[in-house]
């Protein structure tokens, strides 16, 4: 085989999956189209939103996800991309108004606006996006899908795996978005953006120590890489341990990454305050 061919063969599905091609589709459709500015910001804003869909479509509609089901650390690997990289990446480009404008009017006004305007969905939205339970949320399903049972379990059936995959996906996407696409309605700016900056150092803690047990444990704690067999011969300590410290270290980083962006954030905001209380000072 040459290596075009081997390049076609990698970007082919694994198991193909038509709502994954439909969503991907769709977002990019509706970006393209509601794309209307070609500023500087907005050009970096649409390189954020694209590279992120590319990397959520690689993990999922690419060669690469036979060898994330045959080997652990490229799973984890896999999820890094799908829980932080990927969804951070489409959160920080803030393509709201922009998916919303790429809808054709009548779906925007006859379908859209009303789901939006709809209490029962606002109340669910809004739940789900406080920080805490965001946080949570976060946390929680890392650590549910590295059960060793449960793992085992999702590894072994399509249904399953698909639905760890795609709650990954989407629950990276709602606890990047509360990050990214805060509202102070309270008029309290600073508060959010210090709350969400403690909260992302909060949700590194837990990562961290999963990372380490399983990075430094001596058991095979994920059989179900030997039962299917290992797609490089690598032995199951050593693809634990990298496994390990990718939840150990490269994910806490993602906390790190977004802590940095918010303060920035922060800082500009507060530019014209602190330029207006050295102004007055001056004067006086």
């Amino acid at each position: 085989m040459t290596p075009l061919e081997n390049s076609i063969g990698f970007l082919a599905p694994y198991e193909f999956s038509p709502t994954v091609l439909a969503v991907c589709v769709s977002a990019a459709w509706l970006y393209v189209r509601g794309s209307a500015s070609s500023s500087e910001q907005e050009r970096f804003r649409a390189l954020l939103f694209w590279s992120g869909l590319v990397l959520m479509y690689a993990m999922l509609q690419t060669r690469y996800d036979f060898y994330a089901q045959h080997m652990f650390f490229l799973h984890r690997l896999q999820h890094l991309v799908l829980h932080h990289l990927a969804p951070f990446l489409i959160a920080l480009s803030a393509p709201g108004e922009r998916l919303l404008a790429g809808l054709p009017a009548p779906i925007r006004h006859h379908l859209i606006e009303p789901l939006l305007g709809c209490r029962l969905l606002r109340g669910v939205t809004t739940g789900i996006q406080q920080p805490l339970v965001a946080s949570i949320l976060f946390v929680g399903l890392i650590y549910f899908w590295l059960i060793p049972d449960v793992h085992f379990i999702a590894m072994l059936n399509l249904s399953l795996y698909n639905a760890m995959n795609w709650g990954m996906a989407v629950d990276g996407l709602l606890f990047w978005w509360m990050v990214f696409n805060m509202r102070s309605d309270d008029g309290n700016a600073d508060r959010h953006f210090g709350g969400r900056i403690l909260l992302l150092f909060l949700v590194m803690f837990p990562q961290i120590v999963i990372g380490a047990h399983i990075a430094l444990s001596n058991q095979d704690l994920f059989t179900v890489y030997a039962v299917c067999g290992r797609a490089w011969p690598l032995s199951e300590h050593v693809d634990q341990q990298i496994g390990g410290l990718i939840t150990w270290i490269h994910a806490p980083m993602m906390s790190i990454a977004g802590a940095l962006v918010l303060f920035r954030r922060w800082m500009r905001q507060r530019e014209p305050s602190i330029a207006e209380s050295e102004a007055c000072r001056d004067l006086s």
